[in-house]
């Protein structure tokens, strides 16, 4: 049984660090490309950054430069650190693990962890 288990969301004031960890079993971890994605209320999901087996990253450019993602394959993990984080960055984040290559596609997700950025 596939499982992506977010932690470490809160309340954070503006211009404050956080920092997301996403725990997956189930999955060869390191064949997988991980994401965060988040959801704002009344908005739909997006990409926030997703990073490759080899480390390749990318970043939606509304955090690139304060948010980093980062994994370590013998932990089966992998997080996201947020920095000077703003009220718009208020979501529910969520993890994901994507494989694309030999044999079918697969995508699983995380069940999210709330990140209200406020005063």
């Amino acid at each position: 049984q596939v499982q992506l288990v977010e932690s470490g969301g809160g309340l954070v004031q503006p211009g404050g660090p956080l920092r997301l960890s996403c725990a997956a079993s189930g999955i060869i971890f390191s064949i997988y490309v991980m994401g965060w994605y988040r959801q704002a209320p009344g908005k739909q999901r997006e990409l926030v950054a997703t990073i490759t087996s080899g480390g390749i990253t990318n970043y939606a450019d509304s955090v690139k430069g304060r948010f980093t993602i980062s994994r370590d394959n013998a932990k089966n993990t992998v997080y996201l650190q947020m920095n000077s984080l703003k009220p718009e960055d208020t979501a529910v984040y969520y993890c994901n693990a994507h494989y694309k290559g030999p044999g079918p596609e697969r995508s699983y997700w995380g069940q999210g962890t709330q990140v209200p950025v406020s005063s």
